[in-house]
C-alpha cells in the first residue's frame, strides 16, 4: 500500500534527535537503526570514513495517525552539507515502479534531479529530486514490477 512519510537530515545528530522524538511520541523504531557501516563496499564508491561508520544511515519512528518520521545523518565526507531548507524531504512510497516513474518525472519537471531512479542495495527502486518550487522529494518503491 502506498505511503507518505517525512524524512529528516541531520548533521551527525540523528540518533540523539530520534531518541528525543521517541520520548515525545512514544513507540518504537520500526527496525533497528541502520548505520553507514552497513553499506556494502562498492568499487563505484569510496570507502566510508572511519568517523562516519557509526552514524545513522536510516531510522524510522511511527508517530501520529500512522505517519512515519524517518531520518539520516548527512556526513560532509559523503558530499552532504545540511542547511535549513535541505534537511527535510517528503518521502513517497508508491505501489509500483510505473507510478514511481510517473511521479518522479512530473515532480522533477522544471526542477533538479538529485539522484536518478535506480535499484538500491536495500532492495528499493530509489531516486530524489527538488521540484521547481524548491521542495525536496524522495521516492522509495519496494515493488519489483
Amino acid at each position: 500500500m502506498a505511503t507518505v512519510s517525512t524524512y529528516l537530515n541531520f548533521p551527525r545528530q540523528t540518533e540523539e534527535a530520534f531518541n528525543f522524538y521517541k520520548s515525545v511520541f512514544g513507540g518504537e523504531f520500526t527496525d533497528p537503526i541502520s548505520r553507514f557501516s552497513d553499506i556494502p563496499p562498492s568499487p563505484d564508491a569510496p570507502p566510508i570514513a572511519e568517523a562516519d561508520k557509526n552514524l545513522v544511515m536510516h531510522v524510522c519512528l511511527p508517530i501520529l495517525g500512522g505517519h512515519k518520521l524517518m531520518g539520516t545523518d548527512a556526513p560532509e565526507s559523503m558530499g552532504f552539507k545540511v542547511n535549513m531548507g535541505n534537511n527535510v524531504y517528503i518521502n513517497l512510497e508508491p505501489d509500483t515502479r510505473e507510478e514511481t516513474r510517473r511521479l518522479f518525472k512530473a515532480l522533477a519537471a522544471g526542477g533538479t534531479v538529485e539522484m536518478e531512479l535506480q535499484d538500491m542495495f536495500w532492495g528499493a527502486f530509489y531516486g530524489s529530486c527538488r521540484d521547481k518550487y524548491g521542495v525536496q522529494w524522495m521516492f522509495n518503491c519496494a515493488s519489483k514490477d
